[in-house]
């Protein structure tokens, strides 16, 4: 019998569960699993936890949604942050992130429908001295120029392509 991903996933989730304490305490670490199980925190998940855990329901979807590193919505396998701290804001960078929204056809928060990409804003990168500067996943792009973006987006389909 084929199990299916999702239910593989949430077999894996309560096995996690299994093995922490079943209170608060180990709301957190039981989210971050989570996250890192499903690429995001589905709501049925935070009911499975809530239950789990002896936790109101209300109480697993506050922490989730008060924390900026959890998400309610898929995130793509290539997750592009542009900076908008003021060395970027002043060099263009909100040209830049227009030119990634209008590329992918998403705004900022969103996912593609094939799940390859989404677009964030930072604050800040790190970076200043090669501002504007763009995140994606672990590669550092210094100095990126709107009229840059679709390349950078062609080079990584192709990249996909051939994987």
């Amino acid at each position: 019998m084929i199990v299916p991903a999702d239910q593989t996933k949430y077999d894996e989730l309560a096995a996690f569960i299994q093995t922490v304490d079943a209170s608060e305490k180990s709301l957190i670490a039981v989210l971050h699993r989570t996250q890192t199980i499903f690429g995001y925190i589905p709501q049925d998940a935070q009911l499975m936890i809530a239950k789990a855990l002896h936790l109101p329901t209300a109480k697993v979807y506050g922490v989730v949604t008060f924390y900026s590193y959890f998400t309610e919505v898929p995130r793509g396998k290539y997750q592009i942050s542009v900076c908008l701290g003021t060395a970027c804001y002043v060099k263009g960078a909100q040209d830049v992130l227009k030119a990634f929204q209008d590329e992918l056809g998403i705004s900022a928060g969103e996912t593609t429908k094939d799940l390859l990409f989404s677009i964030s804003q930072s604050r800040c990168l790190g970076d200043c001295a090669n501002a504007p500067v763009v995140m994606i996943n672990d590669e550092l792009y210094a100095q990126v120029h709107s009229d840059e973006v679709p390349a950078i987006i062609k080079k990584i389909r192709e990249t996909e392509e051939y994987a």
